[in-house]
């Protein structure tokens, strides 16, 4: 269902979720936007206002207070259709890419700045993950003759991760065959997902693989097939005290619910392959996330990187009273610098600055 409201219902909607975020989190009556915005409505106007808002299921009332507060479905209404765009200012996104620009060749850095800058500029904590491949691919393998019979097999992946893992041969291996046999599989694996590596070296009236050749590919199979497995990505987060300073947390079951969240991934966790998979900025409030957990929360997530290659996510969780406008923007400017930092690594320069 779509409400359509007049634009008067709207102007007060809009106003009443601006001052409850601003206040904060003190009921707005119909007396303080009288006074404090001058509006040219009566009271009495401005209170059947509130009330058919209330009874349209975007505003409700506490029984302690005669005041309103916004809805799961206010925010929603008010995100789509109301909130203005607040885009960083030229000194911030300048500061923001000297900060990344500083730390540029370090991809770990990258991680712990981007959830340190994102929680200072939305006022909320930050959650980064990792960048990963969409599809473990193979890049590149090295093979390096220790001893006589141990060699270190040295796997890059197209992401840019690195294993390494001694073998230990029944026969003497040089390093001339080694590098040879190396040089095999990267000419017949460049670019290969799991599915495709025994195909890429298994060639009809082509002579078997040796038994190392065979044991090399079934290293690299377990190490692709291992990072496949990895669902659920470690959740880097910053911001814990931005949040512990807003009124919502002043009981000490909401600091342990929101520590176990940042902490464990519990309920933020799910929202992070739907991320990877969205365009844009996806923004989830309440109850919308379906879960206990997460009921007084809004998260803010955004897709970094290489569409349909190396990407990660990035976002903002605070109470579903935060500044959403600012949020948004921080979200998707930090998401841009990271999606320009992940292209230079692979020597593409983003569009998307």
């Amino acid at each position: 269902m779509i409400l359509e409201l007049t634009e008067r219902r709207q102007r007060i909607l809009k106003l009443v979720i601006q001052e409850y975020i601003e206040s904060p989190a003190k009921p707005v009556a119909s007396e303080t936007l009288l006074k404090k915005y001058q509006l040219q409505y009566s009271s009495a106007t401005i209170r059947n206002e509130l009330a058919a808002l209330e009874d349209l299921g975007l505003l409700t009332h506490l029984h302690t207070s005669a005041g309103r507060i916004p809805t799961d479905a206010g925010y929603r209404y008010f995100v789509e259709n109301l909130m203005d765009r607040q885009a960083l200012s030229p000194q911030e996104q300048r500061t923001i890419q000297h900060q990344f620009y500083q730390v540029r060749s370090e991809l770990d850095q990258w991680i712990h700045l981007a959830a340190a800058v994102l929680a200072r500029t939305a006022h909320n904590a930050a959650v980064v993950t990792p960048p990963r491949a969409y599809e473990v691919r193979f890049k590149h393998l090295e093979l390096i003759a220790i001893y006589e019979t141990v060699v270190l097999l040295v796997l890059v992946l197209h992401d840019g991760t690195i294993k390494q893992q001694s073998l230990t041969t029944e026969q003497p291996n040089s390093q001339e065959d080694l590098s040879n046999l190396a040089q095999y599989f990267n000419q017949r694996l460049e670019g290969a997902t799991l599915d495709l590596l025994e195909g890429r070296v298994t060639v009809p009236d082509e002579p078997p693989l040796t038994p190392f050749a065979r044991m090399a590919l079934d290293v690299i199979a377990r190490a692709m097939r291992q990072l496949e497995g990895q669902i659920n990505e470690a959740l880097h987060h910053d911001g814990l005290l931005e949040m512990l300073g807003q009124p919502e947390f002043a009981q000490v079951d909401r600091v342990k619910q929101l520590l176990r969240i940042l902490e464990q991934g519990v309920g933020i966790g799910t929202l992070i392959p739907q991320a990877l998979n969205s365009e844009g900025v996806q923004v989830v409030i309440g109850g919308e996330h379906g879960q206990d957990t997460m009921r007084e929360y809004s998260v803010i997530l955004s897709r970094y990187g290489r569409s349909g290659e190396v990407a990660g996510v990035l976002g903002v969780i605070g109470p579903t009273r935060m500044p959403y406008p600012r949020s948004i923007s921080s979200v998707r400017y930090i998401s841009s610098v990271m999606s320009d930092l992940l292209a230079e690594l692979y020597g593409e320069r983003s569009s998307s600055a």
